[in-house]
C-alpha cells in the first residue's frame, strides 16, 4: 500500500471517531435535556447577564407560569433584586451557592418560601456560559415547621399549667398538712386496706406514741400495742361505721370516735378517723348531774312533806276550811304537785346520765300494761271529748323482758302529749303490732303536729316547740327524753311523723330477743 493510500486510510478512521464521538455527545445532550426536563426540582438555565434561557416542567409548575412566559425574562421578575441579584454574582465568583432561603414572588399571596441552589456552566474553552439555578420548596417544612412550633408553645402551656397545677397543689398539701397538725381533734387516715396512712400530732399525743412507728400497720396490728388496743376494738376488724362513739381510755379520759369513709367515683379509697376529746366535758356533766341529783333529792323531802300537809288541810284532818281557802289550797297542791313531777324528771335524768336507770327488768305482758294506763285516761279523755281507738295482735305478744315501772313511764309520756296537744273532738289512736323480731307500739293524734325545723330537736333535754308553748304553758322539755332514754335502755328504738296542724305519731319498737 502507497503512502497516500495509507494517509486516506487513517483519514477515514479518524473521520469515523469523530463521527462516533458526535453521535455520543448528541445522545449525551439528549440525556441531559431529558434528565433536565424530568428531574421533579425545578430548574432553570440562566444566563450571565440573569436572563432565563431554559426551564423545566417542574419550575413551569412551581411558578405557575409557562415557559414562553419566562424564557427571555430577567430571573429578578420571580425574586426579590437585591437578594437574586447577590446570589447571581456569587454564583459567577464561586462556581456555586447552595440553600439560600428566599420567596418565590416575594409581597404576593402566592409567595412561596423555597432554597436556592446554583452552579455554574462552562463551554469548552472554560469560559462562564450561564448557571443552573434550582429550587427546593420550602412550604410543606414551613407548615411543619409552624406546627412544630404551635405544638411546642401548646407543649411549654401545658408544662407552665402542671407546673403551676403542680405548685398549687404542693401549697395545697402544706397548707392541708399544717392544718391537720394544729387541729386539736386527732386524726388518723387509713388506706382502703385500712393500713394507718396518717397520724396526726395531736393523735400522737393522746395515745402517747409515734407516728413512724405505727404508719403502714392495720387495725388488725393495733391489738397487739395496749396504747392502741380499746381503739382497735372501737373500730373493729372491718373499720365500723361510727359517729360520736365513746371510747373511755382511763376514769378520767374519754374521747369520741367517729369514722369517716373518703369516696372517689363511687369506691371506698379509705377511712377518716377523728378522735375528740370530750374528757373536761364529761367531767362537768357529771358535776352537773350530781348538782341536779343532790338539790333534786334536797327539794323532794320538803315538797313531800308540804304536799302531805296540804292534802290533810283538804282532807280535813287539821279542820274545817272555807270554800275560799279551799281553792288557793287547791291550787298550791297543783303547783305543788307540778313541783315534785319536775323533781322526779329531774332524778330520772340524773339516773339515765349515770346509766343506771333500770332498775327490775322482768318478764312482762305489754300489752297489758298499755291496756291499764289508757285505762288510767279514760276520765281525761272523756273530759276533752277525745276519740282513742286501741287495736293489739289477735295472737298473744310474748312477754318481754321490761321494768315495769320505767315502761309505763315512757308510754304515759307519748300517750300524755297525744292527749294533751290534741284539740276537743279529735282523735287518738294506740296500736300495737307484731312480728317475728319485734314489737312496735304506735301513739298517733290529729294534733297541733310538730314544726319541721323544730323536729331534729324533739328528744334533747328541756326542749319543747313553739307551738307547744303557746297551747300548753306548763311542761318541763324533759319527758320524750326520758321516754326515748327508756326504749333505748331496753334495745328498743324510737321514731316519729308528724305535720303541723295534721298531728304526730310516735312509735317505738322493742326487740322480743334482749340483751338487758
Amino acid at each position: 500500500m502507497s503512502e497516500e493510500e495509507e494517509e486516506k486510510e487513517e483519514i477515514g478512521e479518524e473521520e469515523k471517531k469523530a463521527s462516533l464521538l458526535a453521535d455520543d455527545l448528541a445522545s449525551l445532550e439528549n440525556y441531559i435535556h431529558d434528565l433536565f426536563s424530568f428531574s421533579p426540582l425545578p430548574i432553570c438555565f440562566v444566563s450571565p447577564i440573569g436572563v432565563m434561557l431554559e426551564i423545566n416542567p417542574a419550575f413551569e409548575k412551581i411558578s405557575g407560569l409557562k415557559s414562553y412566559e419566562l424564557i427571555g425574562e430577567p430571573v429578578e421578575i420571580l425574586f426579590e433584586k437585591n437578594k437574586i441579584k447577590k446570589v447571581s454574582e456569587e454564583t459567577l465568583e464561586k462556581g456555586e451557592v447552595e440553600g439560600v432561603e428566599m420567596e418565590l414572588f416575594p409581597g404576593k399571596e402566592n409567595n412561596v418560601p423555597i432554597q436556592v441552589f446554583t452552579r455554574v456552566r462552562r463551554d469548552e474553552k472554560e469560559d462562564i456560559v450561564g448557571y443552573f439555578l434550582g429550587l427546593f420548596n420550602m412550604s410543606k417544612i414551613r407548615e411543619t415547621q409552624n406546627e412544630l412550633k404551635k405544638s411546642q408553645v401548646a407543649l411549654m402551656n401545658i408544662l407552665e399549667d402542671t407546673e403551676d397545677s403542680w405548685r398549687a397543689a404542693e401549697e395545697e398539701k402544706k397548707r392541708t398538712e399544717e392544718i391537720i397538725a394544729s387541729l386539736s381533734d386527732g386524726l388518723l387516715l387509713f388506706d382502703k386496706e385500712n393500713r394507718l396512712s396518717l397520724m396526726n400530732p395531736q393523735a400522737e399525743k393522746l395515745f402517747g406514741i409515734e407516728e413512724s412507728e405505727f404508719i403502714g400497720k392495720s387495725v388488725l396490728d393495733f391489738f397487739q400495742y395496749s396504747e392502741l388496743r380499746p381503739l382497735a376494738a372501737t373500730l373493729g376488724r372491718k373499720m365500723e361505721r361510727l359517729f360520736r362513739k365513746e371510747l373511755k381510755l382511763e376514769e378520767d379520759f374519754i374521747l369520741e370516735v367517729s369514722t369517716i369513709p373518703l369516696m372517689l367515683k363511687g369506691k371506698n379509697m379509705g377511712y377518716l378517723v377523728v378522735l375528740h376529746d370530750v374528757s373536761r366535758e364529761k367531767i362537768v356533766e357529771r358535776m352537773k348531774t350530781e348538782f341536779v341529783s343532790i338539790s333534786a333529792h334536797q327539794l323532794r323531802t320538803p315538797l313531800s312533806a308540804i304536799k302531805w300537809t296540804l292534802k290533810m288541810l283538804l282532807d280535813g284532818d287539821l279542820g274545817e276550811i272555807t270554800k275560799d281557802q279551799r281553792e288557793f289550797i287547791d291550787k298550791t297542791y297543783v303547783s305543788n304537785e307540778r313541783m315534785i313531777t319536775l323533781i322526779n324528771d329531774l332524778l330520772n335524768v340524773t339516773r339515765i346520765e349515770e346509766g343506771r336507770y333500770l332498775y327490775k327488768p322482768v318478764l312482762q305482758d305489754l300489752c297489758k300494761l298499755i291496756r291499764g294506763m289508757i285505762s288510767s285516761y279514760e276520765p281525761e279523755i272523756k273530759k276533752r271529748k277525745i276519740v282513742l281507738s286501741y287495736s293489739e295482735p289477735e295472737t298473744k305478744v310474748p312477754n318481754l323482758k321490761l321494768d315495769a315501772e320505767k315502761i309505763s313511764l315512757a308510754f304515759q309520756n307519748f300517750l300524755d302529749n297525744a292527749i294533751k296537744y290534741t284539740p276537743e273532738g279529735g282523735k287518738v289512736t294506740v296500736k300495737i303490732v307484731c312480728d317475728k323480731k319485734e314489737v312496735v307500739v304506735s301513739i298517733g293524734d290529729s294534733g297541733i303536729g310538730i314544726a319541721q325545723d323544730q323536729q331534729e330537736r324533739i328528744f334533747t333535754k328541756f326542749f319543747r316547740g313553739v307551738n307547744a308553748l303557746k297551747r300548753e304553758t306548763e311542761g318541763s322539755g324533759l319527758g320524750l327524753f326520758i321516754a326515748k332514754n327508756i326504749i333505748e335502755a331496753h334495745d328498743g328504738k324510737v321514731w316519729f311523723q308528724s305535720k303541723t296542724g295534721k298531728g304526730t305519731t310516735f312509735s317505738f319498737s322493742i326487740p322480743l330477743i334482749q340483751n338487758i
